[in-house]
C-alpha cells in the first residue's frame, strides 16, 4: 500500500510539474481550413452536447464598428448573435441559428470606455466591460455599484441581458438590472436609415424594459449606464445552524440584513445564515470576499475530486458522497467559505469595502506562468463538470417548496449529499421588476448544483431526486427559470410565467423585425416551440420523461411517478424492473 501510494504521488507532482497553465479559455475558437467558427460555453459543453458553430466571427472595438457590422448583416440577410469574452450562459442563447449564414459578434475588445459622472452617480460603460473592470473604476473613485452578482466573471451587457443578480430586498433590490438607467442598442433598420440606427433607451421609452432582460434577442447593446452610491463597506457572519424553521424564517431574513442569504444543506440539515449588512466606509476592517468555489485550484485537486465522485457514481456509493459532502461543508466552516480578514480568515464579522465582498472569481486571473492552477470547471482539465439549476419563486410560494423538500429529504437524507457535495440550495432574494422578462413580484432563487456525466447516456445516482426537486419547483409551484441556467426543461411553458411576455415580443417586433438576433434555440426556450423526444432525452434534462426509453432501461433506469410530488415523472433506478 505505501509503495503504491508513493507511485501515485510521483507522477501527480511529475503531472503538475509537466502542465501548461491557464486563464480559462477563449470561448470562440476558428481553426485554420475548417472554413468556420465554433463556440462554447465556459464549461465547455451546452446542455445538448452538440456544438454551436458560426461562419465568422468579428471583434468590434468601438459603436461605430458595431453599426456598420449590423447594417451589413441587415442588407446580406445574416444571422447575428453576440458573445461576451466570458461566455458564462448555460443555455444556447448565444448560438445563432445557422452556421453557414451566421456571425459571431465578440465584445472582447469592446471594452475601454467606463465614464463616471459623480455629481450624478452613475457610471456609463461599454458592454464588453467586465464587471471586475467597473466595480475597481467606481470604487477608485469613491462610490459603489450596489447589486451584482456573486461572479464576476461577466461582462456589463451579459449581466444585465440574462437578469443577473446578487441578494437584496432592499433598496432597488439584487438584480443588476434594476439598477440601470439607460441602456443603447444597435438595432437593425430601414434602408433608408443606412439598415442600422442606435436606440437611446430610458425609463420614458416603452422599449426599455423589454431592454433590461434582452437575452441577446433584440439587438446589440452598445452601452449600459448604472445608478452608484456613495462608497460602503460590508459586514459579513456566516451562521451554521440547524435547518429547522428554516421555511418560517427566511422572510424575516431578508428583511433584517440587506445582502443577507442562505445555504441549506438537506443531507446534514443544515441552514448557513449569511448575515450580511452596509457599515460607513470608517468601520475597521479591509476583508475581501474570495469565495472557495470561484479561488484557482491546484488542477491535480480539481482531477482528483471529479476522479473520486465518478467512481463513486459508478459503484452508487451514496455513502461515500456523504463522506465527501461532510468533509466540504467542514472545511468551508472552517474557512469562512473564503471569506479572509486580510490575508486570510481570523474571525467574524469580516468587514471590507463593497467592491471587494460583492462579487469574487479569482480563478479568473491564472497566468500563463502559473502551471499548476485554474477554474475548478475548466473543461480542459478533466475538472469539476456539473448541471446547474435555479429556479425563482414568488416569495409566497417559497415556503411550500422548502416543506415539500423536507419530506424528500426525510425519506432519505443521503439522496441529498450529491447536491451537498457543491453548494447546496444557495437561496437569494430578489425585488419585484418592471422588466418583462423580470419578476413582477419580490421573490426567492433557489439556486443548486449537481454531478453531471460525461457521457449523455449515463444515468447518475440519485438522479430521480434531483429531477423531482426540480420538476416541484418548475412544473408544481411556477417557478421561472434563470436565464442564464438551467437545463431545458426548465423552461417548458416560460412564456406563460411572465406577465410581460407579451409586451416583451412587441419589442421584439419593433426592433428586430426580420429577427436577426433569433434562433432556433431562442425560439424553442421563449416561445414553446417543442422540440424532438429521443430515447435517454430525461437523463439531461432535455425533456421530462413519459416513456421508460427517455430514461435508460438498459441500465435500470426507467420513468416513475415522483416520490412526494406524484405527478413529477422522473428516471428512478429500479434493477428489480429489469428483464
Amino acid at each position: 500500500m505505501a509503495s503504491t501510494t508513493i507511485v501515485v504521488l510521483f507522477f501527480l507532482i511529475l503531472w503538475v510539474s509537466t502542465t501548461t497553465a491557464y486563464p480559462p479559455p477563449p470561448p470562440i475558437q476558428c481553426p485554420a481550413g475548417t472554413g468556420g467558427c465554433t463556440l462554447q460555453n465556459s464549461y465547455g459543453v451546452w446542455g445538448d452536447r452538440k456544438d454551436c458553430r458560426a461562419s465568422n466571427v468579428i471583434y468590434p472595438t468601438t459603436q461605430q464598428q458595431l453599426l456598420s457590422i449590423v447594417a451589413n448583416a441587415a442588407k446580406n440577410k445574416l444571422k447575428l448573435k453576440v458573445v461576451s469574452k466570458f461566455s458564462h450562459t448555460i443555455p444556447k442563447f448565444a448560438c445563432p441559428a445557422d452556421g453557414n449564414s451566421s456571425v459571431l459578434i465578440s465584445t472582447q475588445n469592446y471594452n475601454s470606455g467606463i465614464d463616471i459622472d459623480v455629481s450624478a452617480l452613475t457610471v456609463t460603460a461599454d458592454a464588453g466591460v467586465s464587471l471586475r473592470d467597473l466595480i475597481n473604476k467606481v470604487e477608485d473613485a469613491g462610490l459603489s455599484l450596489v447589486a451584482a452578482p456573486y461572479w464576476e466573471g461577466v461582462s456589463v451587457g451579459g449581466v444585465i441581458s440574462t437578469g443577473a443578480h446578487g441578494s437584496s430586498w432592499w433598496g432597488k433590490g439584487g438584480a443588476v438590472h434594476d439598477h440601470v438607467m439607460k441602456i443603447d442598442m444597435v438595432v437593425p433598420a430601414k434602408e433608408n436609415e443606412g439598415f442600422s440606427k442606435i436606440l437611446h433607451l430610458d425609463a420614458k421609452n416603452q422599449l426599455f424594459n423589454a431592454a433590461k432582460v434582452s437575452l441577446g434577442t433584440l439587438g446589440i447593446i452598445s452601452k449600459v449606464t448604472l445608478s452608484l452610491v456613495k462608497g460602503f463597506k460590508r459586514s459579513i457572519t456566516f451562521n451554521f445552524t440547524d435547518d429547522g424553521g428554516l421555511e418560517d424564517s427566511f422572510m424575516s431574513h431578508a428583511k433584517a440584513h440587506e445582502f443577507g442569504d442562505i445555504t441549506w444543506y438537506p443531507s446534514k440539515h443544515t441552514a448557513v445564515y449569511r448575515y450580511d449588512d452596509r457599515v460607513p466606509m470608517t468601520t475597521k476592517g479591509d476583508g475581501t470576499n474570495d469565495f472557495l468555489g470561484f479561488q484557482s485550484n491546484l488542477i491535480v485537486v480539481s482531477k482528483s475530486t471529479r476522479a473520486t465522485e465518478r467512481k463513486l457514481e459508478k459503484a452508487k456509493n451514496i455513502k461515500g458522497k456523504c463522506a465527501m459532502a461532510s468533509s466540504f461543508i467542514t472545511y468551508k466552516k472552517l474557512i469562512a467559505n473564503g471569506l479572509k480578514n486580510n490575508l486570510i480568515f481570523t474571525g467574524y464579522p469580516v468587514i471590507g469595502r463593497q467592491g471587494k465582498m460583492q462579487t469574487s472569481g479569482s480563478c479568473l486571473y491564472s497566468s500563463s506562468k502559473d502551471i499548476a492552477n485554474t477554474c475548478a470547471w475548466d473543461p480542459r482539465i478533466d475538472g469539476l463538470f456539473f448541471y446547474e439549476t435555479t429556479a425563482i419563486f414568488p416569495a409566497r410560494k417559497f415556503r411550500d417548496f422548502i416543506l415539500d423538500v423536507k419530506k424528500l429529504r426525510d425519506l432519505n437524507p443521503d439522496n441529498f449529499c450529491g447536491v451537498d457535495i457543491y453548494n447546496g440550495l444557495l437561496i437569494r432574494f430578489i425585488k419585484a421588476s418592471t422588466a418583462y422578462l423580470g419578476q413582477s413580484t419580490d421573490s426567492v432563487v433557489v439556486d443548486f448544483n449537481y454531478y453531471r456525466a460525461d457521457s449523455g447516456t449515463t444515468p447518475r445516482l440519485n438522479q430521480d431526486v434531483m429531477e423531482e426537486v426540480e420538476q416541484m419547483a418548475f412544473l408544481k409551484y411556477g417557478a421561472r427559470p434563470h436565464w442564464a441556467k438551467n437545463r431545458k426543461v426548465a423552461f417548458s411553458k416560460v412564456e406563460k410565467k411572465y406577465e410581460g411576455f407579451n409586451g416583451f415580443v412587441a419589442a421584439k417586433t419593433k426592433m428586430d423585425p426580420e429577427n436577426m438576433f433569433s434562433s432556433e434555440w431562442s425560439d424553442e426556450l421563449l416561445f414553446g416551440k417543442k422540440g424532438v423526444d429521443f430515447d435517454g432525452c430525461g437523463l439531461e434534462g432535455e425533456c421530462v420523461c413519459s416513456e421508460h426509453r427517455h430514461c435508460s432501461p438498459t441500465n435500470g433506469y426507467f420513468c416513475r411517478s415522483g416520490l412526494v410530488y406524484k405527478e413529477a415523472r422522473v428516471c428512478r433506478y429500479s434493477p428489480s424492473s429489469l428483464t
